[in-house]
């Protein structure tokens, strides 16, 4: 490496040597031929062109720079070039406002005015954007045997012996809608999208284009302020097609004045109009004149406005809340027929909360509910005659089609003591989560429509708890003996539905089978609850609500035609069986909805 600097040291001072050595050569041949210009001036000019080749062809002196080429450029050339040079790593600072007025310049040459996008964007033809709804569904054949009008075979058939005459059935093939795509891609070459997710987008996207293109043509506008020597400025908007015109006064520096009018008739076009009635007359000397100035507030219309997006929040939660108050109430005195006064005052307060997320194909359905009522009739103390505390939630995972992966959770209770009352003894038989009834079911979930819900849970649990057995009988409610909780493996099937047959009728069923795979499977646990609602008006309705419920191990005291109790013989106990337990209320509602 040193040896190396050492030589190119040497070399570079042979160089100089041979520079110095040629400077003065020349300045000796120019001191020696000037006094022999005006003796021979083609001679010497004839020596001095030998020794300047001489001293070129030595390196001593350099060839004169050449002269500046003309640089020819497309403008597709031209836009290539500067975006190269516009690149980040090319400048020293990327915030140069010389960057900055190049880039403009490029967008602004490689990107059409807005007149030739609106032009192109009117003239589009926005059916080639159109998928035909019938290719967002998958169809399959579905065969039926249809039986023909009027044809039929006769009996006394030579081939076929039949008793009596037969309807001859054709085969028919009709196309059913089995599942609905998310996306559907065209297969034509020039389609520029991926993909549609809905039918009709193409008429979407021509509605919206036309709504902009309308819009912007109504926005786009300059404001002009037209003043004189006053302090009054006239505002004129371009393009605005306001058709307004705004009178102005033009006034000389002597106060006199003149009325114009000024306004846009069309687009980039100012117009003046004289005042009716004014007349012009020449003077006959002007001292001096005052300038008149217009100043134009230019519109950058170079670049896009800045959009600020409204975020669209999606609404997954949904809540809704409902209570009804009924009171009822008859009074009897010395009426000769008999009978006795009463009250009865009940309420029903309904919660729901549903969530719905599409992106991740998930949903929600929850409701709670609390149904009490009490109850006074002649002499006797109150009494309850409704206590219902439940609650009730799915959740579901699209799956295919129409059905959806669920799990599906059923709670119910009740909040007040409830007593079992005759003639000389009240019996508790009943408390808050004395009996509690709680089903978990995992299986599948079929919507055929908004208001119908079919679950079905082939992995389903079953629970009863009466954890106070000092004071309740548990067995009431098919736990043995000496155990507070009855656990219960098996199948559940529960259907929700809702439907109106008239606009102010509206019908709810809730229907909730169960049975156990290890204990009598064919016994059927069965939960039915029917609402009918007829709205009077927006507070007022009529409802009626009865509620059947059957359970093989729920077990109920057993009375003779006399009402005296069934002894039986090998326990010297009261016989109890399973019956079905049902309830009944109508009456008049006052409901609020929130």
């Amino acid at each position: 490496m040193i040896y190396s600097s050492r030589v190119l040291n040497v070399k570079k001072q042979r160089v100089m040597k041979k520079r110095i050595t040629g400077y003065f050569l020349l300045f000796l041949f120019i001191s020696i031929s000037i006094p022999g210009i005006s003796q021979e001036h083609s001679i010497a000019a004839d020596r001095f062109a030998v020794m300047l080749d001489s001293l070129r062809r030595l390196g001593i002196i350099l060839n004169e720079p050449p002269d500046t080429p003309v640089i020819k450029l497309s403008p597709s050339q031209a836009i290539g070039y500067l975006q190269q040079k516009h690149q980040q790593h090319q400048w020293k600072n990327t915030r140069d406002p010389l960057r900055y007025a190049i880039g403009q310049m490029i967008y602004e040459a490689s990107y059409p005015p807005y007149d030739s996008s609106e032009y192109f964007l009117r003239n589009y033809i926005y059916d080639s954007l159109n998928i035909r709804w019938d290719r967002f569904y998958i169809w399959e054949p579905l065969k039926l045997k249809v039986p023909l009008a009027g044809v039929q075979v006769p009996a006394d058939t030579a081939m076929i012996h039949l008793p009596q005459p037969v309807t001859v059935a054709r085969d028919t093939s009709l196309l059913v809608v089995v599942d609905t795509l998310r996306e559907v891609s065209s297969d034509s070459p020039g389609f520029p999208f991926r993909y549609y997710r809905y039918p009709f987008e193409g008429d979407s996207i021509k509605a919206a284009v036309k709504t902009l293109i309308d819009f912007v043509e109504a926005r786009d506008s300059s404001i002009i302020h037209i003043t004189g020597l006053g302090d009054a400025v006239t505002h004129v908007w371009l393009n605005s097609r306001s058709d307004i015109m705004k009178r102005y006064w033009l006034r000389n520096e002597m106060g006199d004045s003149i009325t114009v009018w000024i306004g846009a008739p069309s687009r980039n076009t100012i117009g003046l109009y004289l005042e009716h009635g004014v007349n012009f007359r020449r003077p006959a000397k002007q001292g001096y004149y005052s300038d008149a100035r217009i100043e134009v507030q230019e519109v950058d219309k170079s670049t896009l406005l800045q959009v600020k997006t409204i975020p669209a929040k999606p609404q997954l939660w949904k809540y809704r809340s409902e209570a009804a108050f009924a009171l009822n109430q008859g009074a009897v005195s010395n009426w000769v027929k008999g009978g006795e006064s009463s009250i009865s005052v009940s309420t029903d307060i309904t919660g729901f909360a549903n969530y719905a997320n599409k992106d991740i194909k998930l949903s929600s359905n929850n409701f709670g509910r609390i149904k009490f009522g009490l109850l006074k009739s002649g002499d006797s103390d109150i009494r309850k005659n409704l206590d219902l505390l439940e609650t009730n939630s799915k959740l579901n995972h699209k799956a295919f089609g129409k059905f959806d992966l669920s799990a599906v959770l059923l709670f119910k209770t009740q909040v007040a003591k409830g007593y079992s009352y005759t003639k000389t003894d009240t019996i508790l038989v009943s408390r808050f989560f004395n009996p509690a009834i709680l089903t978990a079911g995992i299986g599948l979930d079929y919507k055929p429509d908004k208001t119908t819900s079919i679950n079905f849970s082939p992995l389903s649990y079953k629970g009863t708890f009466v954890p106070d057995t000092a004071r309740i009988d548990q067995t009431k409610y098919g736990v043995a003996s000496d155990k507070k909780a009855r656990n219960e493996p098996g199948l559940s099937f529960m259907i929700t539905n809702e439907f109106k047959p008239l606009k102010t009728v509206s019908v709810t069923n809730r229907l909730q089978l169960f049975t156990n795979y290890i204990n009598n499977p064919q016994n059927i646990d069965i939960d039915w609850e029917m609402i009918v609602t007829a709205s009077l008006n927006w507070f007022t309705d009529v409802r009626f609500n009865t509620h059947l419920i059957f359970d093989d191990d729920t077990k109920t005291p057993l009375f003779d035609k006399d009402k005296q109790p069934v002894i039986d013989p090998s326990t010297g106990r009261q016989k109890s069986t399973a019956r079905i337990q049902f309830k009944e209320l109508i009456g008049f509602s006052f409901v609020f909805r929130f």
